[in-house]
């Protein structure tokens, strides 16, 4: 038996860098609420010290975020609306019919389940059925009760609340002196891949963020690539129904005064300048462990090995993989080489 094979042009995915001030307010925002994180996040120190200027409103709005997980509606919001401003985000959400709105703001759970999902969001006045819809998230860190939120609240109040926050977040942080040379950082990112070959993604999306790693997915056919400061040293990932969203952190030396230690060296001798974590190391640079047996071994409760752990994986010298934790031995012994540049090749 003979095959006709008439092919046809190859589909490729649409890979782009987008960037506008409202992004790094969204993702500063979800970086301040992630209270299990932040304290990894280069950030954190300026935002508690610069706490005490928030506004009674900003506390009180971030609390609700944090409490609601609703700042993940403002990423995937912003993927939908691409604004350029916090006025454009402001006008645009209040201006979207109310099913769009809901469509945009669910998450995505697998091409199963889609059809649910637009049904959730047609009927968006019924609250079972945004109940029903957040049980296929009974297993998500944080899903399940953002899907409910989305259900109890009324369109109303979501709006007020996203555009209040955006708007408080935005009038607190831009009154720090480095928000200017991170917009000007982040647009000349924008500018600098060149030509994107959106044949090869894998490849071009590692040398774009500098070593991001990216599977390809099923139903995935746009790839944004957005650079951060705000959730540094962290890439997030988030996808859509079509859309698969990469927030990578913009290279330091973009940001560094001539004499200014890279945090990646800060955060690095602070990681090792503890007995727990460098016992820690010391282990895993023996043999990948998981977290039980991590605890067995050091006697040591899972919520502070957690957050040991979690520190080492800041500074880039723990990786985890499927609950298992291993050394990073490349990073390990390219630290002191790093130093060495930062101090002089000299010595």
């Amino acid at each position: 038996m003979k095959n006709i094979y008439s092919p046809l042009p190859q589909e490729k995915v649409s890979i782009s860098i987008e960037f506008s001030p409202v992004w790094e307010i969204a993702l500063g925002i979800a970086g301040y609420t992630h209270s299990k994180l932040r304290h990894t996040f280069e950030s954190d120190e300026k935002w508690a010290d610069n706490k005490s200027s928030m506004t009674t409103t900003l506390v009180n709005n971030l609390k609700e975020m944090e409490q609601t997980n609703l700042w993940y509606g403002l990423l995937v919001m912003q993927n939908h609306l691409s604004a350029s401003t916090v006025q454009d985000f402001s006008n645009a959400v209040s201006e979207l019919e109310p099913e769009v709105f809901y469509e945009t703001l669910l998450p995505y759970k697998d091409r199963f389940h889609e059809t649910s999902r637009k049904e959730t969001a047609r009927n968006y006045e019924n609250t079972d059925s945004f109940f029903h819809y957040a049980s296929l998230f009974e297993n998500h860190e944080y899903l399940e009760g953002y899907v409910q939120t989305l259900g109890k609240k009324k369109r109303c109040e979501i709006i007020e609340l996203f555009v209040e926050t955006m708007s408080e977040w935005y009038e607190w942080i831009r009154q720090q002196v480095e928000w200017e040379k991170w917009m000007q950082a982040l647009a000349f990112e924008k500018k600098q891949p060149g030509y994107i070959d959106a044949g090869k993604p894998v490849k071009e999306i590692e040398r774009i963020t500098g070593g991001a790693k990216y599977l390809p997915e099923p139903s995935i056919w746009q790839i944004k690539l957005i650079p951060h400061v705000s959730y540094r040293p962290w890439i997030l990932e988030q996808r859509t129904s079509d859309t698969k969203l990469l927030f990578y952190p913009l290279n330091e030396e973009a940001l560094l005064e001539p004499g200014t230690p890279p945090q990646e060296l800060v955060h690095g001798h602070k990681a090792l300048g503890d007995e727990l974590r460098l016992k820690l190391l010391y282990q895993l640079i023996r043999g990948p462990l998981s977290l039980q047996e991590l605890t067995v071994q050091f006697n040591v409760s899972k919520t502070t090995l957690h957050h040991q752990l979690s520190l080492l994986k800041a500074a880039k010298f723990v990786k985890v993989e499927k609950g298992i934790y291993s050394a990073n031995n490349a990073n390990i012994q390219s630290f002191s080489k790093r130093l060495n540049q930062y101090l002089g090749e000299q010595l």
